[in-house]
């Protein structure tokens, strides 16, 4: 079990956590839909894990395994669930949250429900001193996006998941979500939604042009000076990568270099507008960008709107990430927890999520597809939210980096965005 101690941020890292606070998603100032992911590790230490030598909390522990408590779940019926605004079904007047109430209803638990995550360093800023000490954080669950998520099972704050309570989690979990390098076989977390980084572009300010590679965003004089490029190392890093046939699950670091240096190389040409947060949307939708890296749950809210953009998932991959539920240490409701995580892998609840939220199911798509195309056969026949196999196989993630690696890449990618 690897042991916490406070980093120091470099200028970089710094400047990497103000951009995942400048850049976030804001199209309305409560919707997970629009809320940016804060990408660095390297920003815990700023208001959050930095601090906690400061305040005489000790570091974590090298002892294996999560702390758990006594389960207080069968005479405590309740859960207490932290998550993303706007982040579940809710009803037309937005009074219920019908699949939480249909869980209370035929289980009996009560959920405790609170929309208290708007980033995710912001968030751990409030847990921190609780799961540093070894105490109850009044959480039973709480979602936290992968590179966070890997960081807490490192450190031994989160519990180890009980699979005989998560048999329609293990059974229907899609298959490029099952073993994340930071959880393999996801003995501690299961995934709430996934989140896809694919290209999108506007037929009008292309000429009716598709674009389907980061080749054609870095080199096609047609789109000099109205290309996006994403402010989230990880992402425009990563869908370089595969671009240049490197896999970002084992990449190196000459072959960062080499990543960055290609994306320099159209810096420096002029084809880049701007790194962007999710403030493309704007840009892409009046044609100003005409094309972009962007997130897959922005392209479908985008689409609804403008039959003009369109997306395309390059033929190299495309970066894939998740948002996580994981248990933390101390939780008083452990059963109860692992029952709701479990409650949203059946097909029926899973779809009912999924037509609300509208990012990339979690589920295989043999056993939600069908249930999805009872609510809209659009959106279960949408690939950005229900992933065929051929979408799926070009799912990458963004491998594990190491404190040393998060400082070093982080600067060479703030020499390169100017952040």
């Amino acid at each position: 079990m690897e042991q916490y101690e406070p980093d120091r941020l470099s200028p970089a890292q710094v400047a990497a956590v103000q951009r995942s606070f400048r850049n976030s998603r804001a199209r309305t100032a409560l919707s997970r839909r629009s809320l940016l992911r804060a990408s660095t590790g390297g920003a815990l230490a700023l208001g959050g894990l930095g601090s906690l030598s400061a305040c005489g909390i000790p570091a974590a522990s090298k002892s294996g395994g999560g702390i758990s408590s006594e389960d207080h779940s069968a005479k405590e019926k309740e859960v207490t669930f932290s998550n993303w605004t706007e982040y579940i079904d809710m009803s037309d007047d937005e009074k219920h949250r019908p699949s939480l109430e249909a869980f209370t209803k035929r289980t009996g638990i009560q959920v405790k429900y609170t929309e208290d995550i708007n980033d995710n360093v912001e968030f751990f800023g409030k847990l921190k001193p609780q799961l540093a000490a070894g105490q109850d954080t009044g959480r039973d669950i709480i979602v936290l996006t992968d590179w966070l998520a890997a960081r807490l099972i490192r450190y031994g704050w989160v519990q180890k998941l009980d699979a005989a309570h998560l048999p329609h989690a293990y059974t229907n979990l899609s298959g490029q979500f099952r073993d994340p390098d930071w959880d393999p076989g996801r003995a501690y977390s299961y995934p709430w939604q996934g989140i896809a980084t694919v290209i999108a572009y506007n037929t009008k300010a292309t000429g009716g042009k598709e674009i389907t590679s980061v080749s054609q965003l870095l080199d096609d004089p047609k789109l000099k000076g109205r290309v996006g490029l994403l402010s989230e190392m990880r992402d425009s890093i990563g869908m370089t990568l595969l671009d240049l046939g490197k896999d970002p699950r084992t990449f190196t670091a000459d072959d960062f270099d080499a990543a960055t240096a290609r994306l320099q190389k159209a810096v420096d040409k002029n084809q880049v507008r701007r790194f962007t947060g999710n403030d493309y949307i704007a840009d892409l939708s009046k044609g100003d960008l005409a094309a972009c890296l962007a997130w897959a749950g922005d392209v479908v809210q985008l689409q609804a709107d403008n039959p003009d953009v369109k997306f395309a998932i390059p033929d190299a991959g495309y970066i894939s990430s998740t948002d996580n539920m994981l248990i933390p240490n101390k939780a008083r409701h452990k059963t109860n927890a692992e029952k709701l995580m479990d409650y949203y892998y059946e097909p029926a609840v899973g779809a009912q999520l999924a037509a609300w939220i509208n990012y990339v199911t979690p589920l295989d798509s043999s056993v939600v597809k069908p249930e999805l195309a009872k609510i809209d056969k659009d959106v279960a026949n949408d690939p950005l939210i229900v992933p065929d196999k051929a979408m799926a196989a070009r799912a990458h993630s963004f491998r594990s980096l190491t404190a040393k690696e998060e400082t070093a890449f982080e600067e060479k990618f703030a020499q390169l965005t100017g952040g």
